[in-house]
């Protein structure tokens, strides 16, 4: 019986940066400033041009579609546990042209456990932080998902 093998086997690549024309630390970095700093595709662009690397905008925005999934996902393996002691942060800003109360939960180690946007300032709107189901915050130690960010399995 014959095997339905490839003939000509395509080894896997040895890294994820494997095919690409720069070395691996060039391209972390890009992505890194871009996610890290918020800066524009044409800044990374000229940050690395004044360090003697000539690369393309366009080439930086197709390493951050690659890259960043990846680098979000390495960084969520390092999150800290939910720590046993939290407070509460609030501020108020302009969401979509009204002003809203935007309450977090921060633990010790400055991780943001959960997010609440609300309309007014009241108890009942900080106690709502606290009430809602499976939330991290009355059991330490889970993490409670983060409107807007991907889910975490857990």
């Amino acid at each position: 019986m014959r095997s339905h093998a490839d003939p000509y086997p395509h080894p896997a690549p040895s890294s994820a940066f494997a095919g690409y024309r720069f070395p691996p630390e060039v391209i972390t970095l890009a992505v890194r400033w871009y996610l890290r700093f918020g800066l524009s595709y044409r800044d990374v662009e000229e940050l690395l041009a004044e360090r003697g690397i000539e690369v393309d905008h366009v080439t930086i925005y197709r390493w951050v579609q690659r890259f960043a999934p990846e680098f979000a996902e390495a960084a969520r393996a390092r999150q800290h546990m939910v720590g046993d002691r939290w407070h509460v942060d609030e501020t108020y800003l302009k969401v979509g042209g009204t002003w809203r109360y935007l309450f977090r939960a921060i633990d010790q180690f400055g991780q943001v456990i959960d997010v609440l946007l609300s309309p007014r300032r009241n108890r009942e709107a900080a106690r709502r932080l606290f009430v809602q189901p499976d939330s991290g915050l009355t059991h330490p130690g889970h993490h409670r998902p983060v409107p807007g960010l991907p889910s975490r399995p857990g």
